[in-house]
């Protein structure tokens, strides 16, 4: 007798070997929650949990992308996995990220471009409050979506409400079992790693061009071109965390494969970009910019828009 499709074996293949690393992070980390759950709180176990919640929402942003699996029910169940550990629905990425920031690319209808938020600046303050910033803007986007989902494909909304059932009643089944431990164990890191994931958009785009480039631009793939819309991070952060700071190579090839950017980055784009946006380590640039930068204006990045050139 034949196979049932959902069960055939293709069907249940990572798409690109490499993904076993972001399979071994989405178990860790509710490892590492549960066995502190039951045997007590434990500084290092808590800081690797945090750095974990970190690599969770940049799978999030890459099963988006390019998914995980070969078949339509392993990519469905990682959805509501991602859901459980991120602390928040999956298809949030769809209508803020896919059809808002790759399609603009931090350009002036860029939903939560970084220099809509009290000009154009890059410090601590305000990469700390843009999380906060993003949310209030882009609610509004969440709920357009999930209205005309309702509207025309409502398969697709009753999937996006599931999601929000599996969330939302995780945290009701968690704190009813004991609210200190959800709170520190589960909510906590959540809420750490969604700060960050939005974060990460200050990171990448502030001071960056986000002009839409006029015709001569868009043709010249030069230093000073159509390319400077985002800053790249070459140190650590790369293989830790899926090549999040190779950030052009990834704007140019949504679909390509994380694993693909550092090559597509070194071959293609680096050479193409403002030198001031290739930064080395990203907690080396982090210290300059914010922590040094805040005292001695030397170590600040300087804007690559002319201060005329933007919208609030």
């Amino acid at each position: 007798m034949a196979r049932p499709p959902e069960a055939s074996p293709r069907r249940t293949r990572l798409r690109h070997w490499r993904d076993w690393q972001s399979l071994a992070y989405l178990v860790a980390l509710p490892a590492l929650a549960a066995w502190q759950w039951v045997n007590g709180f434990n500084v290092s176990l808590y800081a690797l949990m945090l750095f974990l919640t970190l690599g969770i929402g940049v799978i999030h942003h890459n099963h988006v992308h390019l998914r995980m699996w070969r078949g339509r029910r392993m990519n469905r169940l990682t959805d509501f996995w991602i859901t459980l550990l991120q602390g928040h629905p999956t298809f949030v990425f769809w209508p803020a990220h896919v059809a808002n920031h790759h399609r603009h690319r931090h350009g002036p209808k860029d939903v939560a471009r970084t220099y809509r938020f009290g000009g154009d600046t890059n410090h601590l303050w305000g990469y700390l409050l843009h999380p906060f910033q993003a949310v209030w803007v882009l609610m509004p986007v969440f709920v357009g979506w999930l209205a005309r989902l309702r509207a025309h494909r409502r398969g697709a909304w009753r999937y996006c409400i599931a999601q929000y059932v599996l969330w939302l009643g995780s945290w009701a089944v968690l704190l009813a079992l004991d609210w200190r431990k959800a709170l520190l164990f589960v909510i906590v890191p959540q809420l750490h790693g969604l700060h960050w994931l939005l974060a990460t958009n200050y990171l990448q785009h502030a001071h960056a061009d986000g002009r839409k480039p006029s015709r001569e631009e868009a043709l010249r793939d030069t230093p000073g071109g159509r390319l400077n819309y985002a800053r790249n991070f070459e140190g650590l952060v790369n293989p830790l965390l899926f090549n999040i700071g190779l950030h052009t190579a990834h704007h140019e090839n949504p679909h390509a494969h994380w694993s693909e950017l550092t090559h597509l980055h070194h071959t293609r784009y680096r050479a193409q970009v403002d030198p001031v946006l290739n930064e080395g380590g990203l907690v080396p640039y982090m210290v300059r910019v914010f922590v040094l930068g805040t005292v001695w204006p030397r170590f600040r990045s300087r804007s690559l828009m002319p201060p005329d050139s933007f919208t609030h």
